[in-house]
């Protein structure tokens, strides 16, 4: 489920953390990339539970509206269509999403019945959620929509729930994006993805070699950068773009399963993501002029898909 370009993000994040200090009290970098990607998937769990909780909302609603001491004829007829939405039981129905509940508890999380009744109340007045009403029928596609307008339109875009989100998952800032596109992919076959296995053996032995890797060879990985740097100094070019140009030729280098062009373009792309304006082309430049070097030198050897079959 986790993709390799967001075990690149963890693997830098990791390196990050290890370079400024903060990793101090992990003897093992393996075990604090390990936590970082726990983190991922605890905060990832708790979003996809304050959906259903959302979703589950109209019906707690209706109770409460209908228990008043005098229950106005709108109290009695809450409309609670939301709450028997087809797509949202086929997640909470299921054995992987139950049992990821059970583990991490996200109904722990203080105030997160205060911010599921926010959002609620939000969703009860837009266009989008009036117009899911009126269907009398359950289209599977208007069932689908109604929950990625929940995530997309409401929990996304609202500062309150952001904001206790920030409070209570400390890796929010830095997984925000990630979250946004694992959401959107387990929400188009949430029955198809395993929420205790977010992470493939495959793509953890990738994550765990990648750390190790590029900081074993970190001299060696300084010793093809630093001459490309022109007049910068090293020690003044920012810190994040150190850190991805030394895992770009680190992969360039020893991982002969992934395209040099991949390899480019996807660090490029974090450095445009995650560091400064200038970021991706000075890492794109740098990468560039290093892959060169290597091949006319062949000290790049890649494995293709048919060979490697």
């Amino acid at each position: 489920m986790i993709s390799r370009r967001n075990i690149r993000v963890k693997v830098m994040q990791t390196l990050y953390t290890l370079s400024t200090g903060d990793g101090q009290p992990f003897s093992d970098p393996v075990k604090l990339l390990k936590k970082q990607l726990d983190g991922s998937r605890q905060l990832f769990i708790y979003l996809l539970y304050v959906i259903t909780e959302i979703g589950r909302y109209s019906e707690k609603d209706a109770l409460k509206r209908a228990s008043k001491n005098l229950p106005s004829e709108q109290d009695l007829n809450v409309n609670i269509k939301l709450s028997g939405n087809e797509f949202l039981w086929k997640i909470i129905e299921n054995a992987s999403f139950k049992k990821a509940v059970d583990e991490e508890k996200p109904n722990l999380v203080e105030d997160t019945n205060n911010q599921v009744k926010k959002l609620y109340n939000e969703l009860t007045g837009t266009e989008e959620y009036k117009r899911y009403l009126q269907q009398t029928d359950r289209d599977k596609k208007s069932e689908k929509d109604i929950v990625l307008f929940i995530f997309n339109n409401l929990m996304l875009p609202s500062d309150s729930f952001t904001s206790h989100v920030e409070e209570h998952f400390t890796n929010w800032d830095d997984d925000a994006e990630m979250m946004q596109q694992l959401m959107l992919n387990y929400l188009q076959k949430p029955g198809n993805y395993n929420l205790q296995d977010m992470v493939s053996p495959e793509k953890w032995e990738f994550a765990k070699s990648l750390l190790e890797t590029t900081r074993e060879k970190r001299e060696y990985l300084l010793d093809l950068i630093k001459p490309k740097l022109n007049n910068w100094d090293a020690e003044r070019i920012a810190v994040l773009d150190m850190i991805l140009m030394e895992m770009g030729v680190c992969e360039l280098l020893f991982f002969e399963t992934i395209p040099t062009k991949v390899t480019i373009n996807e660090y490029i792309d974090l450095a445009k993501a995650y560091s400064t304006p200038q970021s991706g082309q000075f890492v794109n430049g740098i990468l560039d002029n290093i892959h060169k070097e290597l091949a006319s030198q062949d000290k790049i050897h890649k494995v293709t898909f048919k060979q490697k079959a």
